[in-house]
């Protein structure tokens, strides 16, 4: 069953391949094959098959964290595209989550299981 509140921590915590997807929408509109492109070329281990890809998708559309979108003017003309983009409660649960995933780390460090990159700490 989704949730349809809007409050973002309603959605918490994100499962990998909600925060993925939310992510690779931060910077615009994209269809659903350049979201697997990116989430391939992140280099962080999150390539999601289609079947996947498109299941959570429809999640996140129910649930409103995501809107379908008309094509951008200047994408291709192929009409079995669907664009989608983050909605504002969308972007609110993405960045609660970072904030929350941000918080795991830094007490992860804190017991001494790694030195944080300089700038992290």
């Amino acid at each position: 069953m989704a949730r349809t509140e809007t409050n973002p921590r309603n959605f918490l915590p994100l499962t990998p391949a909600v925060f993925h997807i939310l992510l690779a929408l931060v910077d615009g509109e994209r269809h659903g094959y350049a979201i697997m492109r990116d989430l391939r070329s992140d280099g962080l281990g999150a390539a999601l098959g289609p079947g996947t890809l498109y299941r959570t998708i429809d999640q996140l559309l129910e649930e409103k964290l995501i809107v379908e979108s008309a094509s951008p003017s200047s994408a291709s003309t192929d009409e079995r595209r669907r664009y989608f983009r983050l909605t504002p409660a969308g972007r609110r649960a993405l960045a609660r989550e970072a904030a929350r995933l941000s918080e795991l780390v830094k007490r992860a460090a804190s017991k001494g299981l790694f030195v944080p990159a300089r700038g992290q700490r």
